[in-house]
Parts: C-alpha cells; sequence; structure tokens
C-alpha cells in the first residue's frame, strides 16, 4: 500500500513525514526504513497479533506496512510544470491514497507561500492542480481511444465514452471519484490513473494542544467522502525524538491520546477499505496482512504466496478473540470455534487462518 503526502509548501508535510517514520534513526534493527530520500516502508502495529503471538509462542512478528511517500510541495500551476510540478504529480499518480496536509496553525515563524493562512484556499488550490493534471491526462487519453473506437473495437467504445464523461466532470471542477468506471473497459482506471479518483485523509496541522479537525475542514472532507484528522506535526515531529516511554510521558502531559502515527495509518487503512488478518502459530512467524473487505479465503491465501493460492484445498478459520480466548489451536477445536471454509469465504477483521494447500 503506498501512500503520497501532499500539500503546500511550509504545510508541514516533511514534519510528519519524519514522525511518522522517524527517519533520522541510525538503529539497524528501528521498525521504520527509510528506502529513498522521501520514501518510507511504516509497520502497521497491531496489538491483536502481539497477544496471539505471545500466547502461541511464535518466533517472531512481522506487521504488514504502508509505504509513506513524502510528495514535495505543489503550488498554484503544478499542472503547467511550476515548483517541478509535472514531476510530483507523477509521484502522487503511483499512490494508491492521498494524505492531504492542511496547514491549519498559526505561528508567524512558518511563512505560507501565499502570505496567509487559509485552509480552505489550500485545500483548493490543491484540488484544483490535480482536476488540472487528470484533464490533460485525460483529453490526452481521449485522443488516443477514439481513433480505436471508430473502428469499432467495444472496449475502446466504452473507454471513449467513459473518458468523454469525464472530460465534462473535470471542467467542471468535480473530482474524477464522481464518475463512475466503465464496466466494459475494465482497465480504464488503471491505463489512466486519474488522481483525483484516488480516496484522501485531509490532516489538518492544528496548533499545540489543539486535538480537533477544524470544523470548515471537517465539513469539506465529509462533503467530498473524505475523512479528516488532526495532529500538530511539530509536536510529532519532537516527540519522535524520543524513547517510547519519554514520548508517552509527553503525550500524557499534552494530553494526547495516542501518536498521530496511529490516526493516519488507521485513517489511511480506513480509505481503502481493507481488513486485517493473521496467520500465525508456535515456534513459527506471527504475520498480519490486509486484504480488501469483501473477499475471500482464496484472495487472503493469495497475499500469503501465489503457491498457496494456487493450490488452495481448504482454510482453518478462527476470530482472533476467540483464538485468544481458548488459549490455542487445540481447544478452540475442541469448543468448536475452529471452522473449516472453503474458497469463497468472505475474510471478516481480525480473521485467524491456516490454509491447507497442496504443492
Amino acid at each position: 500500500m503506498k501512500v503520497g503526502i501532499v500539500g503546500m509548501p511550509n504545510a508541514g508535510k516533511s514534519s510528519l513525514f519524519n514522525a511518522l517514520t522517524r527517519a533520522g534513526a541510525e538503529a539497524a534493527n528501528y521498525p521504520f526504513t527509510t528506502i529513498e530520500p522521501n520514501v518510507a516502508v511504516v509497520p502497521v502495529q497491531d496489538e491483536r497479533i502481539d497477544a496471539l503471538a505471545e500466547m502461541l509462542g511464535s518466533s517472531e512478528i512481522v506487521h504488514d506496512s504502508i509505504d509513506f511517500h513524502d510528495i514535495a510541495g505543489l503550488v498554484r500551476g503544478a499542472h503547467e510544470g511550476e515548483g517541478l510540478g509535472n514531476q510530483f504529480l507523477a509521484n502522487i499518480r503511483e499512490t494508491d491514497a492521498i494524505v492531504h496536509v492542511v496547514r491549519a496553525h498559526n505561528d508567524d515563524n512558518v511563512i505560507h507561500p501565499e502570505g496567509r493562512v487559509d485552509p480552505l484556499s489550500d485545500i483548493d488550490t490543491i484540488e484544483t492542480e490535480l482536476i488540472f493534471a487528470d484533464l490533460e491526462q485525460a483529453e490526452r487519453r481521449h485522443g488516443r481511444v477514439v481513433r480505436a473506437a471508430r473502428g469499432g473495437d467495444k472496449v475502446a467504445i466504452a473507454e471513449e465514452a467513459w473518458l468523454r464523461a469525464l472530460i465534462e466532470a473535470l471542467h467542471a471542477g468535480r473530482p474524477a471519484r464522481t464518475v463512475p468506471a466503465p464496466e466494459d473497459a475494465p482497465n480504464a482506471i488503471k491505463e489512466l490513473q486519474p488522481l483525483t479518483a484516488k480516496p484522501v485523509l485531509f490532516v489538518a496541522n492544528v496548533d499545540e494542544g489543539t486535538d480537533e479537525v477544524p470544523a470548515a475542514i471537517l465539513a469539506h472532507a465529509e462533503a467530498h467522502g473524505a475523512k479528516a484528522v488532526a495532529i500538530s506535526s511539530r509536536i510529532e515531529a519532537e516527540l519522535s525524538e524520543l524513547d517510547d516511554e519519554e514520548a508517552q510521558v509527553m503525550r500524557d502531559e499534552l494530553g494526547i491520546a495516542e501518536s498521530g502515527l496511529q490516526r493516519i495509518v488507521r485513517g489511511a487503512f480506513e480509505l481503502l477499505n481493507l481488513n486485517a488478518f493473521f496467520t500465525v502459530g508456535s515456534g513459527v512467524r506471527a504475520q498480519s496482512w490486509h486484504l480488501r473487505r469483501g473477499l475471500t479465503a482464496w484472495h487472503a491465501a493469495g497475499e500469503i504466496h501465489g503457491d498457496i493460492q494456487k493450490g488452495f484445498v481448504r482454510a482453518e478459520v478462527i476470530g482472533w478473540r476467540a483464538l485468544l480466548d481458548a488459549g490455542g489451536y487445540a481447544a478452540a477445536r475442541e469448543k468448536g470455534t475452529l471452522r473449516v471454509e472453503g474458497r469463497d469465504y468472505v475474510m471478516q477483521d481480525g480473521d485467524v487462518i491456516t490454509v491447507k494447500f497442496t504443492p
């Protein structure tokens, strides 16, 4: 899962990125890893797999992860190349979701590129640039597809009609997510990769001591089917420099219930409608995985390994709490809470699965 962090210059993106990833940490075994100067792999901590692994005596714990991409600040005119905008927009296009950092604090020492703090205006600037970039892409793609559509290709005909509707929506200032993908051209979205089709999490970068999303930002997010959280990037960056115990003491003093990492990771996973599932056992690796809601045990097997999915026979499934309460697989089997399911079983959040397969 790749998440792009975007926003105006000086909105707090880099401070947030550093807080999320602790990219400056030198310890080799630290659970945050920078793989490029602006990309970091962040583990998704989950207390459920920790509890199961401890009970069953697993050899190690491997948490699923998110790739956070720190995209350089976008400015007005980015779609025309202002501020190397084309390069940054291309980086966003490769992500699954967008974290949009919005300045909502009033620190006079931090210069705003447009000379004033106006969260809704900043949001409009970024969203307008993304719409313009999508419009340019859609018009170019339409010019190529229309020729194939005239030749009678059914897939091209469906894509051409969708692109016309998309271009009309973008001209009207509506994002790509408002135009349903064409059923007869299933690869159309993948070919275009519209920026405004991606789910968005607004992160209000608020003043120290504030823990709520400003009403205007929250209303905008709700009106656009997005989510919103509030953090202080500066405070989170300072907390990331402390060890876990010191950071928790400081959070308690400041009245911060949880870390910015936890809020944003949870919000990012909610954007993509993901369920967590686990593989865990005695003396073996315990691992957390994520799967889109509504997918099956067969799909879960594919997340674990392609060969396991290919040779799928059946799956033993139990909810994490039921396994914990039983005290192990043998007791759960005796109680009848460990079930045998087929490939079409729809996975639920917190399921523990063991797939039986033929090599």
